[in-house]
């Protein structure tokens, strides 16, 4: 079942920070990462139940060519994407958005 997307403005933040990064580093490589945001999504979107549960409400996708992980909720016809985290970043960071 394909489910809307939404994403909080915290993870909107997580997501404009991370393409910004990336572009001052080398030119294009925060297009790439933000076209891997959207892979992403679409992969959620499309089968968010395949994503591994981290805790009672909130699964983890972590990203193919990145080191970010995003975490979201599912429900019944949408998810909430929480937040668009590095991975070396406290493991439980994302727990104040939930």
């Amino acid at each position: 079942m394909k489910r809307r997307v939404s994403i909080r403005p915290e993870a909107q933040s997580d997501i404009k920070e991370a393409i910004s990064w990336y572009e001052s580093r080398k030119r294009g490589l925060g297009i790439r990462f933000k076209d891997e945001i959207r892979t992403t999504c679409r992969r959620i979107s499309g089968n968010a139940l395949m994503f591994p549960a981290i805790d009672n409400r909130v699964r983890r996708a972590l990203l193919r060519s990145f080191p970010y992980s995003v975490y979201f909720m599912v429900e019944a016809k949408a998810v909430v994407i929480l937040a668009v985290l590095h991975q070396h970043r406290h493991p439980d960071s994302w727990r104040t958005r939930s």
